[in-house]
């Protein structure tokens, strides 16, 4: 890779002092010297790397040029996420399902598909583990329920709704990225598109922050922020869940709401909303997250070690004593589960996206 220029000056090496702690070069992070395997394709990209440096060096821009290099440059890369680029190749989606069962989930629930009535206030994303993962398929028909009972009008677009790309540009294949992303764009442009609002936080930074490189700009909100506005504007009716007085609550942080789009109140107020005021924290949260272990194309690879990231964030949510931990990301709700299975706290301790909480307790 190419060299890149020091970054050291008097007034970072200051802020490195006042912080206690050290800097790289940005030359070195963004060279392969000294960097193992294991290390670059065990990154997250949860960004706590970036909010923690002093001295603004974005090394996650760094790991994901150079997974790029390995990808299309040297075809080296973990075998696992082979499969996931070839599933998105075929089936526009990483799980490798069908594409023309996309739409499968809302049968019965009365949505239709932008193709059937475009004349709509917004779309609604649904994403590729809302469609086809068992577990987060509840997710999505809670939000549409919410939507239905705000009398939202609102759209789906179906089998038109290709995989937005998180996974295959955090995964180093840009090529096919940018491939579902230019489709994706091309789809919302022609049903003129103004409103998106997604549950999953992936879907959301990639469309909000990228796909206007790609001629998409359009308004998009996280489900976390919508279902709080709709709280506000009181356009829902939301109880007090009955476990709220016995058990306990807590809310997980997904870095791509948190970190990388400072989304941190939005979801605790819905939280809130069901549990009567009261959360519990866990030992870190909201810029001091911790990743739930599937961001950076995780959710598609193997751990290469035995400290899981995924078990060490399940303890901290646990040790609040909570009856019931809260979420707002696909990916989140499956790891925390597996984190929860794995502790054996799965009989005791739910783990509930905040759309399935608000569903749950609407009035």
């Amino acid at each position: 890779m190419p060299e890149v220029a020091k970054i050291r000056t008097e007034e970072t090496d200051a802020a490195v002092a006042a912080e206690k702690v050290a800097a790289l070069d940005t030359a070195v992070i963004n060279s392969y010297e000294g960097l193992s395997e294991e290390a670059l394709w065990g990154c997250t990209t949860c960004y706590a790397c970036v909010e923690a440096c002093p001295v603004g060096n974005n090394q996650v821009n760094a790991i994901m040029e150079m997974r790029r290099h390995l990808v299309l440059a040297e075809s080296k890369f973990p075998a696992e996420l082979q499969n996931a680029f070839v599933n998105m190749e075929n089936n526009s989606n990483p799980w490798g399902v069908g594409a023309h069962t996309r739409a499968d989930w809302a049968e019965g629930l009365g949505v239709k598909t932008m193709a059937e009535d475009s004349n709509v206030d917004v779309l609604y994303w649904v994403g590729c583990a809302g469609a086809f993962d068992d577990r987060n398929k509840n997710i999505a028909k809670s939000f549409v329920k919410i939507l239905q009972k705000a009398d939202v009008k609102f759209g789906i677009l179906g089998t038109e709704e290709n995989c937005s790309g998180d996974s295959a540009r955090r995964g180093g294949n840009e090529y096919l990225y940018q491939t579902l992303a230019q489709a994706n764009v091309d789809t919302m442009n022609g049903y003129n598109v103004k409103k998106v609002v997604t549950a999953c936080p992936h879907c959301y930074n990639t469309i909000k922050n990228e796909y206007p490189q790609f001629g998409g700009n359009f308004e998009v909100v996280h489900h976390s922020e919508f279902i709080n506005q709709l709280v506000k504007e009181k356009k829902l009716d939301v109880k007090t869940a009955e476990d709220a007085s016995s058990g306990k609550y807590t809310y997980h942080d997904s870095c791509y709401i948190g970190r990388y789009n400072d989304n941190y109140e939005n979801p605790r107020d819905v939280v809130k909303k069901v549990s009567g005021g009261k959360l519990a924290e866990p030992s870190d949260h909201h810029t001091k997250g911790l990743c739930c272990g599937a961001g950076g194309a995780q959710m598609w690879m193997e751990e290469q070690n035995n400290d899981r990231v995924n078990i060490k964030r399940t303890k901290q949510l646990l040790d609040t004593g909570a009856t019931t931990i809260a979420t707002a990301c696909p990916f989140c709700v499956t790891m925390i589960t597996d984190g929860v299975k794995h502790e054996g706290k799965i009989e005791e301790v739910k783990v509930k996206d905040i759309a399935e909480l608000v569903a749950d307790n609407l009035q």
